[in-house]
């Protein structure tokens, strides 16, 4: 969902709170669309995300640390001019609209003091970022708007601001309950939700759809088939939500695969047990949350989707020649029967003549039959088709050992192709994805060789802390698999995997202690998570010692045996492997 007018006024009395009077120590730019501003006060240092991005425009104070490039944009390099060192003194919002304007105190060119403002206009494909000097003029937008674009308001370098176009919607802040029931009922045949969507700003399709499952219980009604006890229930409801301003309760929901669909800033009870719900402290650590995930995926997508075309292709290649290959191994299953035939001509040569095309002979391999039809070829002599028979039984028997050996490995190949998947779906920054590129061009799937700057750019083990103190070490692709179960772990440590299904390399940190069965509940719940079965439940981890576990001769990247295990069965949980990450 979008974040409507009432969430941004949470958000913008949070920054209130935090970061008035915090100066810019750093400002970068980590996408196209989003500007990160790094402020510090008395009361400590705050990120301050804002993205204008057309599918995720938002403001919040953010803990992650989004990926920058190595050459910052042009947009960015504005702001580090203008903004660096400057104080943030006021943050105001246009009613209940989202729009938001923050008010910076800087020094001019000439030492003077003046106040620069950043507008930051929500508003879906038209969010925005803009720099406006303290004559009201636009320095620069990261969305430069032309008459190409727009023939209602230009959002050029030079041009004066002006407010985005007004929607002439009421404030619910501001009507008294009087005119909270009138204006409901002179909505007369709108359904309840529409009316409400149409009258006041701030207010999102799922507030308004909160406000009509309050009042209505399910039901759907139009504005003037509503009775007087429901309209007390809709001013009610309106008072309720006045109050979470105040002292909001940010609810994030989630569908059953557990991917977050929706979040408010109060709890939300329309979706009843069709979506699982989960309260955060902050308004701040919501959108860390939804959004967070949402992008990463959406980052993969963009940057990944030659990787993905290729791995579908390989995919779809090797089940192909697999189906092939079984085919052809279905044929080979009746070579006995030439090897048979064979014996039988041998042992009655004297009883067929050259020319025949066919002999009827006793089969003494079969008591149940005594006679057997065997076609033959009028060409040649009667040992010739003997040996005809023997050579293609011969044949036969070859073809089914090579395909038995190119079917396993084919299979092999199948499952390293779905483990590179399995990393690339879960890649978070370019440096995997750049590791996971070079992967691929080392086993001469791809031409394109990676950038080795992107992978040496931190691209560490992910690394996690037990609640007993012990280090969690975990893979993120196939290399690192290799490297951390091979190389850097140590006799006695304990190796966690998913049974059957592709994931990361776990590896316990014993340093020749015992390992306390709460570290492995929680080792086996990261291995599950940093696999294909992260929204999968009752997930089969086998762990051992990691001196029992081999990497047969030839094998591809990542691909181990291993014996003497046992197994666990967990389900993956992001606030518990979130909760032991270390910082």
């Amino acid at each position: 969902m979008a974040l409507d007018g009432l969430c941004l006024s949470v958000i913008c009395e949070n920054i209130r709170e935090k970061c008035i009077d915090a100066r810019v120590e750093k400002v970068s730019q980590p996408a196209k669309d989003s500007i990160v501003l790094s402020l510090r006060s008395k009361k400590g240092s705050e990120k301050l995300l804002i993205s204008a991005g057309a599918m995720g425009a938002r403001l919040h104070f953010t803990k992650n640390s989004p990926e920058n490039p190595q050459t910052p944009p042009m947009f960015c390099m504005l702001l580090r001019k203008h903004l660096s060192g400057g104080k943030l003194k006021g943050v105001r919002q246009l009613g209940q609209d989202r729009a938001v304007f923050l008010d910076f105190e800087v020094l001019d060119e000439f030492a003077d003091i003046v106040i620069v403002t950043l507008c930051v206009e929500i508003m879906g494909h038209n969010s925005n970022i803009i720099l406006v000097n303290q004559k009201g003029i636009i320095v620069d937008a990261i969305k430069r708007v032309n008459a190409e674009v727009s023939s209602v308001r230009f959002v050029l370098p030079g041009v004066k601001y002006t407010l985005p176009p007004q929607q002439n919607k009421k404030n619910l802040l501001d009507v008294s309950e009087a005119e909270f029931k009138g204006d409901i009922v002179c909505c007369k045949d709108q359904p309840l939700e529409k009316a409400l969507l149409s009258l006041y700003s701030g207010l999102s399709p799922l507030v308004c759809r909160e406000f009509a499952f309050y009042a209505l219980k399910g039901q759907s009604k139009a504005c003037f088939e509503l009775d007087e006890d429901e309209l007390d229930k809709l001013w009610f409801f309106a008072l309720q939500i006045k109050k979470y301003l105040n002292d909001p309760e940010p609810t994030l929901l989630y569908d059953l695969n557990k991917s977050p669909k929706e979040f408010s800033f109060f709890p939300i009870r329309q979706y009843g047990h069709s979506m699982l719900t989960k309260s955060f402290e902050s308004i701040d650590g919501l959108l860390d949350s939804f959004y967070s995930e949402r992008d990463r995926l959406e980052r993969v997508k963009q940057k990944s989707g030659d990787l993905l075309k290729t791995l579908v292709n390989i995919s779809d290649r090797i089940t192909r020649k697999l189906a092939n290959q079984s085919n052809d191994l279905e044929k080979c299953a009746d070579k006995e029967r030439y090897k048979r035939f064979g014996d039988i001509i041998y042992a009655n040569l004297f009883a067929i003549k050259k020319g025949d095309s066919k002999a009827v002979l006793i089969d003494f391999y079969d008591e149940s039959a005594p006679e057997v039809e065997i076609p033959l070829d009028v060409r040649l002599t009667p040992a010739e088709n003997a040996q005809k028979y023997y050579n293609e039984y011969r044949k036969k028997d070859t073809a089914e050992k090579m395909l038995a050996s190119l079917i396993k490995s084919g299979e092999q190949e199948l499952l390293y192709i779905e483990s590179v998947f399995d990393s690339l779906t879960r890649a978070s920054n370019e440096s995997e994805l750049a590791a996971i590129r070079q992967e691929l061009y080392e086993g001469r799937y791809i031409r394109k060789k990676a950038d080795k700057n992107k992978i040496k750019a931190g691209l560490s083990y992910h690394k996690y802390l037990s609640s007993d103190g012990f280090v969690i070490l975990c893979g993120r692709n196939n290399i690192q698999n290799d490297k951390l179960t091979l190389k850097d772990s140590q006799k006695g440590d304990v190796w966690f995997h998913t049974q059957k299904i592709p994931g990361s390399h776990t590896v316990v940190v014993t340093e020749g202690k015992e390992v306390p069965d709460k570290t492995l509940e929680q080792a086996a719940i990261i291995a599950a998570y940093n696999s294909k079965a992260r929204a999968s439940s009752k997930v089969a981890v086998d762990f051992t010692e990691i001196k029992n576990v081999k990497k047969p001769s030839g094998a591809k990247p990542g691909m181990v045996i291993y014996d003497f295990y046992k197994t666990a069965i967990v389900t993956p949980d992001e606030e518990i492997v979130s909760k032991l990450e270390a910082k």
